[in-house]
């Protein structure tokens, strides 16, 4: 069996729960909610409705109608982004971004939105003074990732959250590598937008996100249809979540997401995030001992998560990630993992790094493989 330690893409396996839920749904269910009065559809509105409410019990809300479900992060970017600037609006990013936001941003920026974007350090660190510095009063939104998808570096969300409402600006967290393995609260922290997808630290299956919407946020739909109520108003809507979510939802999707949000729940986001955590410090220390590898992100243990980015000189991480499929059966990413611009702040651009990220399913002997087979190819290049 292969070894897979690419879970900051998609976690695998997902826990066995998820898979029953998604055949009960498609097989049983097998329609969408509030699309019928019958039997199925209430069912299918039950599920849907327990799954918002696991949703906003994770994030820390007590208003389940401000969770919308989208078909990923991705979307639920898009959303907030479009959704709330307009030309002559000012965001605040950083240089860490994936391009699930860079790419909303610059589409912005050239419908006239100004997009400063504060440069992280070498660690993908963001330093709070350079950030307060760029959130100049007037500045509408500051978005950025909670954890780089990169090297793991985890940005002080506490601290940025608080410049930014200090300064009157809205708050859009991506934690698309955080949410289901980092406790978060949108209400201690004052988030206005989250955009999180289910296929990674959730445990639910691709093709399905969530965008938590604060009370104070009312971004415009991105797209406008069938809601499933309202049906003679030929306006959208105005109330959650039905403003932002038009067609029938991903009803067999969204209960693999229901199960996966249960399992995180019952097994803890702390126990899980020691699991990844000490599984990313046996590869970080392995590859340490290694001649020749560079471990990039911060020093600090506090300030990483499971995500592991390495190069090896003079061998191309693209060429090592198909060795050690090819050859070894193990499976990472490689590249520039859809963030160039965070590769340029490490100084990895434009070949990128091999990247590592354990997952809950990975055991130790996984890690020590990974790293014996690594020890082969390094032999061979000395």
């Amino acid at each position: 069996m292969p070894i897979y330690l690419d879970n900051a893409a998609t976690s695998h396996p997902k826990p066995e729960t998820v898979y029953r839920a998604m055949e009960y749904a498609l097989r049983e269910i097998g329609v969408g909610p509030g699309r019928g009065t019958h039997r199925r559809g209430l069912e299918a509105t039950r599920l849907v409705f327990d799954a918002r409410e696991e949703a906003a019990r994770l994030l820390g809300t007590d208003d389940s109608s401000r969770i919308v479900f989208t078909h990923s992060a991705t979307e639920s970017l898009n959303i907030a982004v479009s959704g709330m600037l307009r030309a002559g609006d000012r965001v605040v990013t950083t240089t860490m971004e994936h391009n699930s936001l860079i790419r909303p941003l610059y589409r912005a920026a050239q419908g006239g939105v100004e997009v400063t974007r504060v440069s992280c350090g070498p660690d993908g660190l963001v330093d709070p003074a350079d950030l307060a510095a760029a959130v100049r009063p007037g500045t509408k939104l500051v978005a950025f990732s909670h954890v780089s998808n990169v090297t793991g570096t985890i940005q002080p969300l506490g601290e940025i959250c608080r410049i930014a409402k200090d300064a009157g600006a809205f708050v859009l967290v991506d934690a698309a590598q955080s949410a289901g393995i980092i406790p978060l609260d949108v209400t201690a922290d004052r988030i206005d937008l989250l955009a999180a997808p289910g296929h990674k630290g959730l445990f639910g299956p691709p093709g399905t996100g969530i965008l938590y919407v604060g009370k104070g946020c009312a971004p415009q739909p991105f797209l406008v249809g069938g809601t499933g109520g309202s049906s003679a108003d030929p306006e959208q809507p105005a109330g959650f979540p039905e403003r932002l979510e038009s067609g029938t939802l991903n009803t067999p999707g969204i209960a693999g997401l229901k199960a996966g949000l249960e399992f995180v729940r019952q097994t803890g986001i702390e126990t899980i995030r020691r699991h990844e955590l000490a599984l990313a410090e046996r590869v970080r220390e392995g590859l340490l001992a290694l001649p020749g590898v560079k471990v990039y992100g911060p020093a600090a243990v506090g300030q990483r998560s499971g995500v592991v980015s390495f190069t090896l000189d003079n061998v191309d991480p693209s060429q090592l990630g198909f060795t050690l499929d090819r050859e070894f059966g193990i499976e990472v990413r490689v590249g520039l993992h859809c963030a160039p611009e965070a590769h340029r702040t490490i100084g990895t651009f434009p070949a990128g790094t091999v990247r590592v990220s354990p997952g809950w399913f990975t055991t130790p002997d996984d890690v020590d493989a990974f790293l014996a087979a690594l020890q082969t190819v390094v032999r061979r290049t000395a």
